[in-house]
């Protein structure tokens, strides 16, 4: 019997580093993929894009005297003046589309941005004002771009290095708006940022509508004021009086279900599940007098590791539920119909086939609930040790080891 459990034990270990050769494999094809084709998407599609508020300020040279060798240099430099904005009005449009490249889903989506900001000189004197909006990305597109000042549509753009710098004419306490729109594309995440530091905002109201309704919001950034739900769909607000912020708001896209960190998960749990399907197999050999030798178990857990194999493989070229349900099927397959061969037909579909399916197929479908994987397998590891307790409860494993011993 020792003899036996060493030798089942061996396999096992031999099993368990194959997979997990076979969980680096996928970790490795995963993480070099997702670096060439992030990048390829980012290209295509846009990058993720922060649009930045846009900045206020008029130029005023002055001169600074320096003691440089003890002498005095006299150096003009032009000084920014920064005034903050009256008031912003912002409405974003964010729709998802899924696209997959290799082993991995990426969310790019559509944004339709369209702001009103209004401007106000509360100076004594006339202003000669820039308006500094930089644009979201670099790598990105940017189509219907329309910008109006005091209602007088700008046909020209004045960009230049990726900021769009209007000049604005203001005399004292004058105020008027400046409206602007584009349509643009990015990647995984949009955010509306108000600066680097913490800056003044007033009178300030972005409403978001999303076509999607798993929502999501980055760790740094801050809660919609109010949100109402249409169906699949989002109405989400940022509205402030007054407020002093130097925290961004924005949404994550919502992610598929990526096949390859998915089997790298489901591969490096799989010793595990043939752990407790060898633990139980080997109990109800025992219960059953059932004479099964450790190359039964050898060709077994094959099968199993066949499951995993496939289903590598497989997501690169199918939906991976597809691919899913045809490795189980394969590896069922496999084993019922070699035990069909040792123990019977009815042996091997019934108790073997139903364990495999438990153990298996079951074990591995939870991986689709990451939220409860764990519970799933702490639940499965306690019925597989309630059911050998119970089936061995009155065995006299002394006599067990004996009569092993002595043949």
């Amino acid at each position: 019997m020792v003899k036996r459990i060493i030798a089942i034990g061996i396999i096992y270990f031999c099993i368990a580093v194959g997979w997990i050769i076979l969980s680096a494999t996928v970790h490795i094809r995963t993480e070099e993929q997702d670096d060439k084709l992030k990048s390829a998407v980012g290209q295509l599609w846009g990058t993720a894009q922060t649009q930045r508020a846009p900045q206020i300020y008029w130029l005023e040279r002055v001169t600074h005297i320096e003691t440089i060798d003890g002498e005095s240099v006299s150096r003009t430099v032009d000084e920014k003046h920064f005034l903050n904005l009256k008031a912003s009005r912002i409405e974003v449009d964010l729709s998802l589309e899924h696209r997959r490249k290799g082993l991995l889903w990426y969310s790019t989506y559509q944004v339709q941005f369209a702001a009103s900001y209004t401007l106000i000189n509360p100076t004594d004197q006339n202003r000669h004002l820039s308006f500094d909006l930089e644009l979201p990305a670099p790598q990105a597109v940017y189509d219907d771009f329309t910008l109006t000042v005091d209602g007088q549509s700008i046909a020209e753009l004045p960009i230049r290095n990726g900021h769009l710098i209007q000049p604005i004419d203001l005399s004292p306490g004058q105020e008027l708006s400046i409206d602007l729109s584009y349509h643009s594309q990015g990647l995984d995440q949009w955010r509306y940022s108000f600066g680097d530091h913490v800056n003044q905002v007033s009178d300030f109201e972005l409403v978001m509508h999303t076509d999607f309704a798993a929502i999501d919001f980055p760790p740094d950034s801050m809660s919609p004021t109010s949100r109402a739900r249409d169906g699949n769909a989002w109405t989400l607000t940022w509205k402030y009086n007054h407020l002093l912020t130097g925290i961004d708001l924005g949404m994550i896209l919502p992610a598929r279900l990526n096949p390859g960190p998915w089997v790298g998960k489901v591969v490096a749990a799989a010793p595990i599940s043939l752990f407790l399907f060898f633990f139980l197999l080997f109990i109800f050999s025992i219960v059953r007098g059932l004479d099964l030798h450790p190359m039964h178990y050898f060709f077994i857990g094959a099968a199993f590791f066949s499951f995993h194999l496939l289903l590598a493989y497989l997501v690169d070229h199918l939906i991976i539920h597809y691919a899913f349900v045809l490795s189980s099927a394969v590896s069922i397959v496999l084993v019922t119909s070699y035990m069909r061969l040792v123990l019977g037909t009815r042996l091997a579909f019934v108790e073997i086939g139903l364990g495999q399916f438990v153990y298996l197929v079951l074990f591995s479908y939870t991986f689709f609930f990451p939220g409860y994987t764990g519970l799933a397998v702490t639940l499965l590891c306690i019925t597989t040790l309630f059911a050998a307790m119970q089936f061995t409860g009155r065995i006299d494993w002394n006599t067990v080891f004996n009569k092993e011993s002595s043949q």
